[in-house]
This record gives C-alpha cells, structure tokens and sequence, in this order.
C-alpha cells in the first residue's frame, strides 16, 4: 500500500483528503506537529507528499527544497496562490506538480495516480523503492531513513548535517565540490551555517569513515573544495 503524507494545516481539508484518499486504497498520515516536520517526514517514510504552501513556521516552498534533497519521491504542492510566479518558484524548488486551491478531489486524484505510475508503477524505469533509498559508492551506502552509513559490515550513525554532505558526496564521487556547493547542502533556515560549519562537519566526517576503515577518503582541493575517492584496494 502506498503512503502519502499530507501536510496541510487546514484541519477539515486534510481530515477530508484522509478519507477520499484512503478509499482509495492509500495509507495516508497526515502532519502531527508543524514544527516537527522534516523529522516526521524521516519517519513517515512516504512515496508522496501532499504540501500546502501556507504553513505555520515556514512555508512549504521552503520544506519542498529540504525534502528534495533528501529525496525523489513526488510532490504535489497544494496553494490557494495562483500566479504563474509561485507555482514557476515551486516548480523550480523541486515540486513535480502544483494544484490550486480550491481544487476538484477527483483532479486531485488523478494527479496523485498518474504520479504514481510514473514513479513507481508502470511507466517506471527505476528500481524498487528500497533499492532506491540507498546512495552508495565502492561498497560504502548510505541508508535514507536511518542516518546510517555501511562498509564492509560495519556502521555509523551520522548527525543530520554529516548525512547531509555524505549523500553530496555519493551523488558526486571523485568530483571536486566548491565549499559552496557543500555550504548550500547544509543551509537550514533554522541553523546558522558558515564556512566553520562545514570545515568542523568536513572533520567529524572524515573521522567516522576512517572508523570505518576508510583513511583519507574525502580528500582536500586547496582554495576550491573536497571530493570524495575510495582507492582501489580500499573497496570491496
């Protein structure tokens, strides 16, 4: 059964988008705490998120960015805003469909089926969903939901900001990334983040890979930035 997060802060309509939703065969969760929600997101683990733009804390322009680089999984952006500016900024922060408010429940759905055909049904070409929450390079993983890093049989728990640049790295290996590309991936709204921030990240990084076996994998370009290389007799 596909799972889809609804975060909306209008109690009635997300109450409503339950009970259509779930007659159709969809587990659906929908948001608890408004100032938890990219950990409930980690939790919830969904294939879809539905996201209204209004939202207490922060809007959902600003939560569509966090969660797409965490993952791929489809989202349907959902606003009472109907510029082409806001829903051209949506789509540019990673939202692969925006519906405006008030919208039609069947139009909804068959936004949400569509989606999901394409992403995990027939018109798919990716692998299973499981395989792809896994990043990995030269036999070193990266597991999604669990802030976990693996090699060789051994594991580490990464913080929120080493999970962050490990999945940098994986995406990019044996490429050089600027300390501003780097930066970027640890922007958070609510974390002051500057160049300390990454260089002290950077360091506790590389010493939970080198607990793994993996001395001197992120590697340093002078005035430019860091890559990411496993030497031949390193991998599995």
């Amino acid at each position: 059964m596909k799972r889809i997060f609804v975060i909306e802060d209008d109690e009635g309509l997300r109450n409503q988008m339950k009970e259509i939703l779930s007659s159709y065969g969809y587990e659906v969760i929908l948001v608890q705490d408004f100032f938890t929600i990219e950990k409930q997101f980690q939790e919830v683990n969904p294939d879809l998120i539905i996201l209204d733009i209004n939202l207490p804390y922060y809007d959902g322009n600003y939560y569509c960015r966090i969660f797409r680089r965490q993952s791929q999984i489809p989202i349907i952006i959902t606003s009472a805003r109907n510029s082409d500016m806001d829903q051209i900024l949506s789509m540019e922060l990673g939202a692969d469909d925006y519906v405006v408010k008030p919208f039609s429940i069947p139009v909804l759905i068959t936004k949400i089926n569509a989606l999901m055909r394409r992403v995990y049904g027939e018109y798919s070409k990716t692998e299973s969903r499981e395989e792809e929450k896994k990043d990995g390079y030269a036999g070193l993983t990266l597991e999604e939901g669990s802030f976990k890093i693996r090699y060789k049989g051994m594991e580490r728990d990464l913080s929120k900001n080493e999970y962050r640049l490990t999945k940098v790295f994986l995406n990019k290996p044996e490429t050089v990334l600027s300390r501003e590309e780097l930066l970027e991936a640890l922007w958070d709204q609510s974390d002051f983040v500057d160049d300390n921030t990454l260089t002290v990240n950077i360091t506790r990084l590389r010493n939970k890979l080198g607990e793994l076996g993996l001395e001197n994998t992120i590697k340093t370009k002078r005035g430019v930035g860091y890559w990411l290389e496993i030497k031949e007799g390193e991998k599995e």
